[in-house]
């Protein structure tokens, strides 16, 4: 059997119940392929991101745009994109596998 490729997945996070499914899709993802790189991108979601912490919040991505336009400060200084359709565009692009949570 040929080795497998390296792994890029982009968990979409468009909404609160997504970012649960998200979080715990990642937790998944990282325990059965601990090479694997995994990033959750947050646009509509961010307010419950900045809510309720998670152990996956280090592969969390905040839509500075979705922060902008629900009047919100990113007080607990995760990390920002400038817009979520950008990143989710740029990374398929380069080979990132779209998986909406």
């Amino acid at each position: 059997m040929a080795p497998l490729r390296e792994l890029h997945v982009l968990l979409h996070a468009p909404s609160a119940e997504a970012l649960t499914r998200a979080r715990r899709n990642a937790a998944n993802l990282r325990n059965a392929r601990p090479d694997a790189e995994v990033l959750i991108i947050a646009n509509a979601a961010v307010s419950a991101a900045l809510a309720i912490p998670d152990a996956a919040d280090p592969l969390l991505r905040l839509c500075r745009n979705s922060l902008s336009a629900q009047g919100l400060d990113n007080t607990r200084e995760l990390v920002e994109i400038e817009a979520a359709v950008v990143t989710l565009a740029e990374l398929q692009t380069k080979g990132w596998a779209y998986i909406r949570a």
